[in-house]
């Protein structure tokens, strides 16, 4: 491939990107416009040129996932030997390198975990160690690190951006504990992943020598996601780049999402008042999703924008007409949670791939409802956030007989069936198991080596088994699980960065979404921006949902969020309003209740519009309703119709048939 045929791939914004390969950058990159690609391209395109050496570029992201796709790209355009990772994997590892000469020895040892840490500074200054307490406190010790605030600062910080001190503690107890926490560190001779960046940060501002060593070796930096970098890592970078304004970086203000956390658009925002000369590209043509999820995405974030608020990026469709967007309101967490996973039951019998169906929501525990409802209609899923792939023992036991049977292995043989036929020891077989629970999620979890094995082959016919023991140690590494078979459950914010044909954005309800803990502008901002990045995931099929109590036959207390005003169809029909996916019916469901009308009218011996007026049936063949609330408002029906037809409507909006005289429903009110 030559350096121009690189270029032949991208569309005109991302040819900008990919040739301008000197000097500072910005690319705000909206979502599904292929910011990944320009990226690699460019990098690519580069080193093609000579411009660049491989080994001079570092390009950083925040996941290990997003980093070890952007080496697979980047080794598929033969651009070896780039360096993709995260900020915390790239720092640890010149972390490493330089110790020994700076200070001697091995580095202390790195916790994964902070719980026992914060549970011990607690006990020390008098706070309470529950697990829950524990988990808060963490969390706000990751916040004050990574905004680079100090336990004689916190005070000040917490107070100045109005957040408020976790686990019913005050802010004063907070800085104590912060104290703590680092005495309790020093003492066990142990680091935390925040200390990684700041104790590379600070060898770079102190010790000149080694500063010129690793500047000296990456001359060209990337930076993806940029919009949630944090005061840490952005002083990293600063440390990285030594003033100099060779660097590119990717991002979209209207995604950032982890301001919790520390992250912040403001340097993405400033960026080109920083680098003087700055290069600004937008990439707005969506490839992901269709124009009518993309029009939602777009008025999701226009709706209520405040005076002073960054102008989002207005995407533009690039792919062709789909389905319209679904609303439905239900009666409660359960009849959701039920209807949710028939219709992803629907979709998969019509032929999508459960791995390409997500259902997502606000908040962890929302979770659970999901997964009975899914095992109870025989769907198959996977819990994003869970044990992770490689590290469960199945996985585990299964690399072990891949690495074995490839140093005997029969060429002869092809890799499908050989990897088939050692798999079966550990539970794979033709056929997956009836029942749901560890037989399956084992099966799942062996049919996607299977299916890894088979795309490998797919690419490269004489792959063979080392090929795909080599390919499963590097995914392994950057933890980039093989796709499993099943539904994805996942939190918002586990979703970011991924994408399915079908997504079903669950609770959107106020207190859920925006969840009832933000309390300022700039949270609820935070909220909104979240339900974009949850409706951008969706390829082409995108419903949203809430549902009206917790409980089922509990007070209808809920309304939906607020971020639907002026989104959510027949929204002036009330609280509530029941779904509409467009004005326009469905032609084939508004042909089966024609000619259910006729039959009913035909027994009852009545003219058809006294069965149900035309404007009834079309409101009906729009609103595709799912369950009895959905019809209570659609135009052109009252109660006693409603209670006369409902489930005959019902039934043939299914197309499962109907009884054609509703007299069944007669008896029974009668």
């Amino acid at each position: 491939m030559s350096a121009d045929s690189l270029l032949d791939a991208l569309d005109p914004e991302q040819r900008t990107v990919a040739t301008a390969l000197t000097g500072p950058v910005c690319v705000l990159a909206g979502a599904g416009t292929g910011k990944t690609r320009a990226i690699t391209h460019r990098i690519a395109y580069g080193v093609r040129t000579g411009v660049y050496r491989p080994a001079s570029v570092l390009a950083v992201t925040f996941t290990a996932r997003a980093a070890g796709e952007m080496r697979v790209r980047l080794r598929d355009l033969g651009a070896t030997g780039v360096q993709a990772r995260t900020f915390h994997a790239a720092a640890l590892r010149q972390l490493g390198h330089f110790w020994p000469r700076v200070v001697g020895g091995a580095p202390p040892r790195l916790v994964e975990q902070k719980a026992t840490l914060v549970a011990e500074a607690g006990r020390r200054v008098g706070v309470g160690v529950d697990r829950v307490t524990v988990r808060d406190l963490a969390a706000e010790i990751e916040w004050a690190k990574v905004s680079l605030v100090t336990a004689e600062d916190y005070e000040r910080a917490a107070e100045a951006v109005r957040r408020p001190a976790p686990a019913g503690q005050d802010a004063q107890a907070v800085a104590r504990l912060l104290t703590a926490y680092e005495d309790v560190k020093t003492e066990r001779g142990v680091i935390d992943f925040e200390d990684v960046l700041l104790l590379l940060a600070a060898m770079l501002a102190q010790r000149g020598e080694v500063a010129d060593e690793v500047r000296a070796q990456y001359r060209h930096f990337v930076v993806d996601e940029y919009q949630d970098v944090s005061p840490l890592q952005q002083y990293l970078l600063d440390q990285w780049l030594g003033g100099r304004h060779d660097v590119c970086v990717v991002g979209d203000p209207s995604q950032t999402i982890y301001s919790f956390a520390g992250a912040s658009p403001h340097h993405l925002l400033t960026f080109a008042s920083k680098h003087p000369g700055t290069r600004v590209v937008r990439l707005v043509r969506d490839y992901r999703s269709t124009p009518q999820v993309v029009s939602l995405a777009n008025r999701v974030l226009t709706a209520t924008r405040r005076p002073g608020d960054p102008v989002p990026l207005h995407l533009v469709a690039q792919q062709p007409d789909g389905p319209e967007v679904r609303f439905t309101a239900y009666d409660d967490d359960e009849a959701e949670a039920a209807g949710i996973a028939a219709r992803a039951a629907r979709l998969v019998a019509a032929g999508v791939p459960a791995s390409e169906i997500a259902v997502l929501y606000r908040t962890n525990v929302q979770s659970e409802a999901f997964e009975q409802a899914l095992a109870a209609a025989g769907v198959g899923y996977q819990v994003r956030g869970g044990t992770r792939f490689f590290a469960r023992r199945d996985v585990r036991d299964a690399l072990v007989l891949l690495r074995g049977g490839a140093r005997s292995a029969d060429p002869d043989v092809p890799l499908g069936q050989t990897v088939r036929d050692i798999l079966t020891s550990v539970g794979w077989s033709p056929q997956p198991p009836s029942a749901r629970g560890a037989a399956r999620e084992r099966w799942d979890a062996m049919q996607a080596l299977v299916g890894l094995a088979d795309d490998m082959v797919a690419l490269r016919a004489e792959a063979t088994l080392p090929d795909l023991v080599a390919e499963l140690d590097d995914r392994a590494s950057a933890q980039h699980a093989p796709t499993v078979d099943g539904v994805t459950l996942a939190s918002l914010h586990a979703a970011k960065g991924l994408e399915w044909d079908a997504v079903f954005l669950a609770g959107l309800s106020d207190g859920l979404l925006p969840i009832s803990l933000a309390q300022t502008e700039a949270a609820v901002s935070e909220e909104r921006r979240l339900l974009y990045v949850g409706v951008t995931r969706a390829r082409r099929n995108l419903e949203m949902s809430f549902a009206a109590a917790r409980t089922p036959g509990s007070r209808a207390s809920r309304s939906r969020s607020r971020f639907l005003a002026g989104l959510w169809p027949g929204e002036d029909s009330g609280r509530g309003a029941g779904r509409r996916a467009s004005a326009a019916a469905d032609p084939a469901v508004l042909e089966r209740l024609r000619q259910w009308r006729t039959q009913v009218a035909e027994d009852r011996g009545v003219p058809a519009f006294r069965v149900l007026p035309d404007v009834a049936l079309e409101a009906v063949a729009a609103a595709m309703p799912a369950q009895a609330a959905d019809l209570r408002y659609v135009q052109g029906l009252g109660q006693t119709r409603l209670r006369e037809y409902g489930d005959d409507l019902l039934r043939v909006v299914a197309g499962e048939g109907a009884q054609p005289s509703g007299r069944a429903t007669r008896r029974k009110l009668r």
